[in-house]
């Protein structure tokens, strides 16, 4: 498959993959600054760099290529902040749900993730998170992703990020990627 072709389905499959609820409120654009949690997401961030927006829903590309996915939402009620709070991880459980079943709609076979989320520190913050993959359909590989959640002045922060077996990467290169966007993110 050609490279052009297999980003187009990696971007996809990404949109795929991302909140269908933010996905469900439209294309516009989203504003350059969150109004709840007052998170600003400029054009770079933490070696990043903005390739769109929608809803409530930012797409950012690393220089090596990974691609992560922020969407920030509260669920109709207020969100405690931090990872370990009961609403943060019943919403974290109901999202890899989501992930899974959205998977497979868009003709992905084999979802795999460890039984047991972990907690991920990234800077100072501490976030739900899970890594999963999936056989990508017509792509050759499989397609992985981590996904992480925090509650943050009373939202759901959520982010995803993903990359395919074919570009050689691991979670190792994930954590690299998130080590400086997410303490560059939240803390703005």
């Amino acid at each position: 498959m050609s490279r052009p072709m297999s980003r187009t389905v990696t971007s996809l499959v990404a949109l795929l993959l991302s909140a269908g609820a933010a996905l469900a409120q439209g294309q516009t654009q989203a504003p350059a600054v969150d109004p709840g949690t007052k998170i600003s997401f400029g054009q770079s961030v933490g070696g990043t760099t903005l390739t769109r927006s929608f809803g409530s829903t930012y797409q950012y590309q690393a220089s090596n290529g990974m691609e992560i996915t922020v969407d920030v939402y509260d669920g109709g009620r207020r969100v405690p902040n931090g990872s370990s709070h009961p609403t943060v991880i019943n919403q974290f459980n109901d999202e890899l749900n989501n992930i899974s079943q959205q998977a497979s709609t868009a003709g992905m076979k084999g979802f795999e993730k460890p039984a047991v989320p972990s907690a991920c520190s990234y800077g100072q913050f501490t976030l739900r998170c899970n890594t999963f993959s999936a056989q990508g359909g017509s792509m050759t590989g499989r397609i992985y992703g981590k996904f992480l959640l925090i509650g943050y002045r009373e939202h759901f922060v959520k982010i995803i990020i993903r990359w395919t077996q074919t570009s050689g990467q691991s979670n190792a290169d994930a954590d690299k990627v998130l080590n400086s966007f997410i303490p560059a993110l939240l803390v703005r």
